[in-house]
């Protein structure tokens, strides 16, 4: 189905999706997926669903989770889909038991840099330093809205519109306490690569509630959220050469700040 941060494999037959992780080091995401997905199930909110299995398992030195196959109308969800989808998340009160971390919203990003054999030494160097400036910069942001549970990576590609009409999140391994700006930064980061409308964002903003575009902390989650899209693609370089091409585009953005962000999603 498809190779990311995760490798998806829809068993058709049972009807059932197979999520393997990249490695045992991301083995408490995994666990917090299945607890996220038991939790978001007894709150009402529609989200994809893990089989009655005990998970996760250890397959070969990766953890690997079950859930159960959605079906998908075809149809793609819209950011007012996705609105309301936080908007509803975001009011939900977090039980004690589940014990969600709080938020790391630069997770994974240096060791993916320190990883890389595709950046040169000079490259690793101006990537790491960047982490640790934005880092800093966010500790010191001053956030308006009250910390929630969020999703963590949240665009309108992590909702599955069902044949039901039901709303479905998936990919809930991100899920975190935090400032639900973080969410909402990362459809105002789409849009500001012009990866939508204008009037779509409008839409998207309104729905919720909140602009977060018009809030004077949001350069800090854009140059964060521009960090995070360019270091996980480098992850698939070797995959695809328009991939790599694409990084590379992006590493002369980060590298250059007043480039134009020319960038393909991907």
């Amino acid at each position: 189905m498809r190779l990311g941060e995760n490798a998806l494999f829809a068993l058709t037959a049972e009807q059932v999706v197979v999520r393997i992780a990249r490695s045992l080091d991301v083995l408490d995401d995994a666990r917090k997926e299945v607890a996220v997905s038991t939790w978001l199930r007894e709150a009402g909110l529609p989200a994809g669903r893990t089989t009655e299995h005990v998970q996760p398992l250890i397959v070969r030195g990766k953890p690997v989770t079950l859930w159960h196959l959605i079906p998908d109308s075809g149809s793609r969800a819209s950011l007012v889909d996705l609105a309301m989808v936080l908007r509803d998340l975001h009011r939900i009160p977090v039980p004690a038991g589940l014990a969600l971390p709080e938020l790391n919203i630069l997770g994974r990003v240096s060791e993916r840099i320190a990883a890389a054999s595709v950046l040169t030494e000079e490259d690793r160097q101006l990537l790491l330093k960047r982490h640790d400036e934005l880092q800093a910069a966010y500790i010191a942001l001053d956030f308006p809205l009250p910390s929630c549970a969020v999703h963590g990576d949240a665009h309108s590609d992590n909702l599955i519109k069902a044949t039901d009409g039901t709303t479905v999140l998936i990919d809930l391994e991100r899920f975190a306490f935090g400032p639900p700006e973080t969410d909402l930064a990362v459809t105002a980061i789409e849009h500001s690569l012009g990866w939508g409308t204008r009037a779509e964002y409008d839409q998207f903003a309104e729905r919720y509630g909140f602009d977060v575009l018009a809030w004077d902390g949001y350069p800090v989650l854009r140059d964060i959220n521009e960090l995070k899209m360019t270091t996980w693609l480098m992850q698939n370089v070797d995959e695809d050469q328009a991939i790599a091409t694409e990084f590379r585009n992006r590493l002369f953005c980060l590298q250059n700040p007043d480039a134009p962000r020319q960038w393909r999603p991907f």
